[in-house]
This record gives C-alpha cells, sequence and structure tokens, in this order.
C-alpha cells in the first residue's frame, strides 16, 4: 500500500483504493493508520498515521484531542466532499473533536472503542503516598529525574510506560479529557462498533455516549460485536468494513 505524504511531509498516511477518497481512519493511541489496511483495503480511503505515530512527527507542543483535530486539517483536502471518518480509541476522540471543531467535517462517523466519556464504573484513584512524596522530592530537586523516572514506570499505565517527552505529556491531557459537550452537538451520523470484550473501553461507555448523541438530535446505531476485545480493527476487520459500508450507504458517499 502506498505511503503518501501531506503537508509538506508534517503527516503520513496509507492510501488505499484508485478512486478519490470517501474514507478516513484515525487509529488508537500507540497504532498506525495500517491496522486499518485489513478493514477497508478495496475502498477508497486514507489511514493517517496521527502525529506522533507512525510515520508523522510529533506535534511540537502537548495538546488535546481538539489540537490533533487542527492538526489533521490537511488532511480533509484530499477529500471532494466530507467524507466517512473512522475513528478507533484515541481516533475516535480526534474525528469527535473534528466534528464540534469543524462542523462538517464528516459526512457520517463510525466510532470504535473510543473513551468518549469518562466510564461510569470508573473510580479516580491517588496515586500511592511515596511516589506522591517523591515527585515532590524531586519538583524540590532532592531526586533526581531519573530516579524519579524510575518510579513513573513501576507506577504508570503501559502507554505510560511506553511514551516519552511530548507524548507522554499529551497522553496525561488525553486521559483526563472528556467529550460530552461535543457530542450532544455532532449533527451528523454516528455508527457505535464496540468490542463485547473490551476491557479498555467497555460497552458502557459507548451506551452513555449513545444517549448524549442522541439527546443532540444526531442518528445512532450502537453494535455490540461478541466475543471481540478493544482491537475491533484488527480482531473483526469484516464487521468494520460492513460497518462503514453501511454508512457510506446511508450519507451517499
Amino acid at each position: 500500500m502506498p505511503l503518501i505524504s501531506i503537508a509538506g511531509g508534517a503527516l503520513f498516511a496509507e492510501r488505499l483504493g484508485s478512486g478519490p477518497p470517501r474514507v478516513l481512519a484515525l487509529h488508537g493511541w500507540g497504532r498506525r493508520g495500517a491496522d486499518f489496511i485489513p478493514a477497508l483495503t478495496g475502498l477508497d480511503a486514507v489511514c493517517l498515521d496521527l502525529p506522533g505515530f507512525g510515520a508523522s512527527a510529533p506535534p511540537p507542543v502537548p495538546v488535546g484531542a481538539a489540537g490533533y483535530a487542527e492538526a489533521i486539517g490537511p488532511v480533509f483536502e484530499l477529500f471532494d466532499s466530507p467524507p466517512v471518518v473512522v475513528g478507533h480509541s484515541f481516533g475516535g476522540r480526534v474525528a469527535v473533536g473534528r466534528q464540534h471543531g469543524w462542523p462538517g467535517s464528516a459526512a457520517g462517523l463510525v466510532l470504535v472503542g473510543s473513551p468518549l466519556v469518562q466510564r461510569p464504573d470508573a473510580v479516580r484513584r491517588r496515586p500511592p503516598l511515596a511516589f506522591r512524596t517523591a515527585r515532590l522530592a524531586n519538583r524540590w530537586g532532592l531526586i533526581s529525574d531519573e530516579a524519579m523516572e524510575r518510579r513513573r514506570r513501576r507506577h504508570g499505565s503501559a502507554d505510560y510506560r511506553a511514551a516519552t517527552g511530548v507524548m507522554r505529556d499529551i497522553l496525561v491531557m488525553a486521559v483526563n479529557e472528556s467529550y460530552e459537550e461535543d457530542l450532544v452537538e455532532l449533527g451528523t451520523p454516528v455508527k457505535l462498533l464496540w468490542g463485547e470484550n473490551d476491557t479498555e473501553v467497555p460497552v458502557s461507555v459507548a451506551e452513555a455516549a449513545a444517549v448524549l448523541i442522541r439527546r443532540g438530535g444526531a442518528e445512532v446505531e450502537l453494535e455490540v460485536l461478541a466475543g471481540v476485545g478493544h482491537h475491533v480493527p484488527l480482531a473483526a476487520p469484516d464487521r468494520l468494513r460492513e460497518a462503514v459500508e453501511r454508512m457510506l450507504a446511508q450519507v451517499g458517499r
């Protein structure tokens, strides 16, 4: 699959199909556009490497999903008309941020395992006292940055441990964001496609998101895939393709 350069090399993407693109796919945290090749091969699609992943350079400063939504603006110049935008996990946050901040960017949205609202069962826990004490000591210069980094790696998530520099700051911002207001104002058809066994972003998140989208007057459908976990683009590519094709037909693309 050809990797194309966008905006003078600021962004890169997998280009699928030979006709005018109709689908824009945005991947999850730590992933890349190639995740969508099994699902979207044969469709005219652009599978973007989001900034900081794959071949695309990271943002120069920490930004949240809204900053990512702005950064991918040049990609929309590839489309003759608003595309169906597919967003998996973090990519779904970016897709929602783009549609909210730039209404009409998407003809329709297919959101897959996306943490769009805070988990209803989430319990926010403070870091252990020893970690908080070490963090304060580091700010006072009593513990070296190297020693503090070792503590962060012990206490952080796998994504946090893998991220460095500006990408770690972005991850911290993203984890604390929520998109309730954005969901109420989407103004475009939405398909929510979720794995039944998604433990990272459980189905309860999709159900809460659907209520908000419906409250804003947009058409929304939730489909739960039995036996599937979080990585739907790789675990159930045929089901994702079906959802995208149905959305293309629904919006006349």
